[in-house]
């Protein structure tokens, strides 16, 4: 079968798009949860890697979101502005930069305690399918992050 352009051109054909549609379906599932914590998703998704584990450096921080940190720079500055969070210089590298949660930024994870729950409940589609396809996506970016490195 020789290779047709016009149909491989087709969005429907795209693997690209329904990742991204999705994406942005689900990020906007959030909105309603996170705006009374005057919260954005990108601001989130930081808190839970930090309440996962404190006292990162803006690189692994970068590497665990799969962002560069011209995206995160601006969003740590916020949150740090908010009281949120504190950023120090390393003492073991001048060049990289820890941060640590402050009491608020801690606090803040409980109030933010039900929105995986609350989010979970608003998406219609089996528990058993989410949970496949979150593992199929993460097979996609680990099978890809060679691609990504350079971007970082």
């Amino acid at each position: 079968m020789d290779y047709d352009y016009r149909e491989a051109m087709k969005l429907d054909n795209q693997l690209c798009f329904p990742i991204y549609a999705a994406s942005r379906v689900i990020t906007q599932l959030y909105t309603p949860y996170l705006k009374p914590l005057e919260l954005t998703y990108t601001q989130y998704i930081v808190f839970l890697v930090l309440w996962e584990e404190d006292g990162l450096t803006v690189g692994e921080i970068c590497k665990r979101l799969m962002l560069d940190s011209g995206t995160l720079s601006p969003v740590l500055k916020k949150l740090r502005d908010r009281g949120y969070i504190e950023k120090k210089q390393s003492a073991s590298d001048e060049r990289s930069f820890i941060i640590t949660l402050t009491d608020e930024g801690r606090a803040l994870q409980e109030k933010a305690g039900n929105i995986p729950l609350q989010v979970g409940s608003c998406v219609k589609f089996p528990l058993d399918k989410a949970l496949q396809l979150r593992e199929l996506l993460r097979e996609l970016l680990e099978n890809n992050s060679d691609h990504t490195k350079g971007e970082n």
